[in-house]
């Protein structure tokens, strides 16, 4: 057992977030946190950190386990570069290779005497660089930030002028580099693209240590982890298994708690029902009774509404007229601001299709929807909605709300036939009561905004919804009403989301913005995972920037590329058989100089490995000059390895 957790209490004030919170993580294991938004999951992570005092229990770590903790919020500052931020973690290992170097000089101008000490001082710092992973300190820090999504344009990049979520990435990136014997994680998936967050699941399914991430990403967690802890109305409970067991198991224990306190309910209304009328008999023999009756009620231990059948959001959508046939129609649009976004796309949209719009982080897909609800210009191209249809959009960073207004007034203001009673209601559906209605915009949290974001999507009876991430901030359980909502609805979505379970659900295209085109996919997320990497290897090639349109996916036999808006240069000229002969060539080139690249690799790290061998030979570590011509040669064929693997990954990726 690498943590234990026994008995955490904590309160603020008179609401008890934690209440007797019991449970333990295991060497290497992946577990996973979870809980609505406000239960406690950040609170009790900084507890078992100590950057939080618990009221009562006990929070016990191995003997010599390090600790990691990835918050929500980093704060990096500082005047270094995101390579040299990320470095820092590998600092006692850049010790020794200097150390090493330092001793190689010192050997060159030592006498005899001293020779064979300094000798067994180099061969066991050496051994130690090595056990340390010393030879690729630098290419395991150039893969983890490409795999968290910068570029190597970015690795020079002042911190200090990072946005808040490249901070966390960075953030992350060292805390992984750290590798520590366990892993506090908190939101690790938020500012990830959808490549980022598969890259990271392998990692952390590969990883030694022990992990426990806070997640609402249920397609992460299914991948990750084997355990979940929930935490449900300061209560703790463990569960085997994946998220999806978690779910069917919660289920089962919800309907279970459900009948228990249906059932108890009954029985304390029996009590009451029969202790009134024992009193209204009015005898002293009747009212010691009722009296009786009522200390034994008393002293029954009432059990807590579950939490699902009390806090649930309620979410409708519905449109309040039918729009046309063609909802939306896109055409030659292009998008440049330093550099070019995306060119020539194409895009028809027919009424109740349910398309999710996927791609890399800046690729230009929030863009994309700006300039269709008109917030944003185009470079070129043109915009057509179809007859009759009606946008309501959600934005992801909700700035069609006002922060000065009330929540009452957002509702008021938007739609001002509603009476009061109808703005409370709705309000209400979404878990916003009493006082809060008076809240001003600017006091909610990411989440709260969220929900009145829907409140307003809900109200707009729009038929073309055009969704910017809207999971985000959601925890799990308003992901999955909405996800209802969404299915249920009758008109046409286009949604931007990085949520591949909602994606999954909703979906009945896919289209992936890459290369600054669109790829499209007549399927759900599962669809996408099976045809992506065929459809992208064969059309996104090095001049897609000059063409634009959608390729379409038509099925799992049949590929077809659309034909693209073609400029004064174009390619109106080539016929199809000449594109295929030319994507044929570019893809023999591709494997041959592939294949090329795996046998280098294949034979620096063979003679790494002889290396390593020889190395170990008392013939070889006791001769002076024969130890550093190998150590020479050993630097060399692993900055020659790093080379080679930096050419294959860019090249495969392409």
């Amino acid at each position: 057992m690498i943590l234990s957790c026994h008995n955490i209490c904590k309160s603020f004030g008179t609401d008890e977030i934690l209440k007797g919170a019991s449970f333990h993580i295991q060497e290497h294991e992946k577990a996973a946190l979870v809980g609505v938004n406000g239960a406690g999951k950040t609170t009790l992570l900084r507890i078992i950190m100590g950057l939080e005092h618990a009221d009562d229990g006990e929070v016990t770590f191995a003997r010599g386990c390090s600790v990691g903790y990835l918050a929500q919020m980093n704060m990096l500052s500082g005047g270094r570069s995101i390579y040299e931020e990320v470095s820092e973690v590998m600092q006692p290992v850049i010790d020794l290779e200097l150390q090493l170097r330092d001793m190689e000089e010192e050997m060159n101008h030592a006498s005899a005497q001293h020779i064979d000490q300094l000798m067994e001082r180099y061969h066991q710092t050496q051994t130690h660089f090595e056990q340390m992973g010393g030879y690729a300190w630098k290419s395991e820090i150039s893969g983890v930030l490409r795999g968290l999504g910068f570029t190597d344009d970015e690795f020079e990049k002042p911190v200090d002028t990072l946005s808040g979520g490249q901070k966390t990435r960075v953030a992350l990136g060292k805390l992984l580099l750290q590798a520590p014997d366990l892993m506090l994680l908190d939101e690790p998936t938020n500012h990830l693209d959808l490549n980022s967050v598969e890259w990271l699941e392998n990692y952390l399914l590969n990883y030694r240590g022990a992990v426990l991430v806070v997640a609402h990403d249920r397609f992460f967690l299914n991948k990750v982890v084997s355990k979940v802890v929930e935490i449900d109305q300061g209560s703790v409970s463990t569960y085997a298994g994946d998220y999806s067991a978690y779910s069917r198991k919660k289920q089962q224990v919800r309907l279970t708690q459900l009948r228990a306190w249906q059932n108890q309910q009954d029985q304390i209304r029996h009590q009451e029902e029969v202790i009134a009328k024992l009193k209204r008999f009015n005898r002293e023999k009747s009212i010691k009774r009722a009296e009786s009756r009522e200390k034994m009620l008393d002293k029954i231990e009432r059990l807590e509404k579950p939490s699902e059948a009390a806090s649930d959001m309620h979410l409708t959508l519905e449109p309040r007229v039918e729009s046309g046939k063609d909802v939306l129609s896109v055409a030659g649009l292009s998008k440049s601001f330093e550099f070019p976004l995306f060119e020539n796309l194409e895009l028809e949209i027919k009424r109740g299709e349910k398309v999710a719009l996927i791609g890399n982080n800046g690729t230009g897909k929030s863009t994309l929807l700006k300039i269709l609800i008109g917030q944003m210009e185009s470079d070129s191209g043109t915009v057509t909605l179809g007859t009759n249809v009606h946008i309501g959009y959600y934005d992801q960073e909700h700035q069609i709300l006002h922060p000065e207004k009330t929540l009452f007034q957002e509702l008021q203001d938007a739609w001002p036939n509603l009476n009061n009673t109808q703005i409370r209601n709705t309000l209400a559906s979404f878990l916003f009561t009493k006082d809060d209605v008076f809240k001003l915009v600017s006091e909610l949290s990411g989440g709260e905004r969220g929900r009145l974001s829907l409140a307003k999507l809900m109200l707009s009876k729009a038929n073309f919804l055009i969704l910017d991430e809207p999971t985000n901030h959601l925890d799990i359980q308003s992901r999955e009403i909405l996800e209802d909502a969404v299915c249920a609805y009758t008109g046409t979505v286009l949604c931007v989301s990085h949520d591949r379970w909602f994606i999954n659900r909703i979906a009945t295209r896919v289209i992936d913005l890459t290369g600054r085109i669109l790829i499209s996919y007549p399927g759900n997320y599962d669809y996408y995972l099976e045809k992506h990497e065929e459809l992208t290897r064969r059309f996104v090639s090095s001049d897609t920037h000059t063409s634009g349109g959608v390729i379409q996916s038509s099925n799992a036999s049949h590929l077809s590329m659309a034909a693209p808006v073609s400029s004064s240069e174009g390619s109106a000229g080539k016929t199809d058989w000449e594109k295929k002969k030319k994507e044929q060539a570019l893809a023999r080139k591709k494997e041959s100089r592939l294949s090329e690249l795996e046998k280098k690799i294949s034979a620096c790290e063979a003679r790494s490995a002889e290396i390593d061998d020889l190395l170990t030979r008392e013939e070889v570590f006791t001769d002076l000059e024969q130890i550093t011509k190998l150590a020479k040669e050993k630097e060399q064929v692993e900055k020659e390895l790093e080379t080679l693997y930096d050419q294959w990954a860019e090249l495969a990726e392409e």
